[in-house]
């Protein structure tokens, strides 16, 4: 009888123990890190999906900027080219991959933007004026995205490296630590504005 209660006992502490380690809330946290990554790309992805008619509207007004226009469209194809699976986002070379790439669309559109003040009439446009809010709306979702998936990395991170959770992590878990959505190359410099 003696013997059952000590393994009874030894049952209940290492449930506390093990409770009290961190194995599954670490692997909640992880989780949480997955689906703010997916928040992140399905945003993306949205902007990408506006981008084609966008392009179409422009080209009607303003078929001979075929040079802006060809460069968005292979801006998006890059863009949409580069995919980070949940395993790569521990990487920081494919993260910074992912950051460029996605930097290279945001650029094209900023210069798309420049050809479209040139013409009034299709300034005045009303499906230009529902694809320019919509692609607004989407890139005000994609800051939040990232916002939110940076914040689950934070606690990610430092979580893992906590005790009792990074000891856990060391002997059983084996986690990485995850990169942060960090801003474009070039995004601390005030944009120089020309009105020549």
């Amino acid at each position: 009888m003696l013997k059952h209660v000590k393994y009874f006992i030894a049952a209940i502490m290492l449930t506390i123990v093990a409770g009290g380690c961190g194995y599954n809330a670490m692997q909640q946290m992880e989780e949480q890190v997955f689906r703010s990554w997916s928040d992140v790309e399905s945003n993306l992805q949205r902007r990408a999906d506006l981008i084609p008619n966008l392009v179409a509207t422009v080209k009607g007004f303003a078929a001979h900027e075929k040079e802006t226009l060809q460069a968005v469209v292979e801006a998006r194809a890059k863009a949409t080219s580069v995919k980070l699976s949940t395993d790569d986002l521990g990487s920081a070379q494919a993260m910074q991959q992912m950051l460029d790439a996605q930097g290279g669309l945001s650029s094209a559109l900023s210069r798309l933007m420049v050809v479209v003040e040139r013409y009034p009439d299709l300034k005045a446009n009303q499906n230009f004026l529902d694809l320019q809010n919509q692609l607004e709306g989407t890139e005000n979702r994609i800051n939040v995205a990232r916002q939110r998936y940076n914040k689950a990395v934070e606690v990610f991170n430092a979580k893992i490296r906590s005790l009792p959770y990074s000891l856990t992590n060391s002997f059983l878990l084996h986690l990485d630590r995850k990169e942060y959505f960090k801003a474009e190359t070039g995004a601390t410099q005030a944009p120089k504005i020309n009105f020549d």
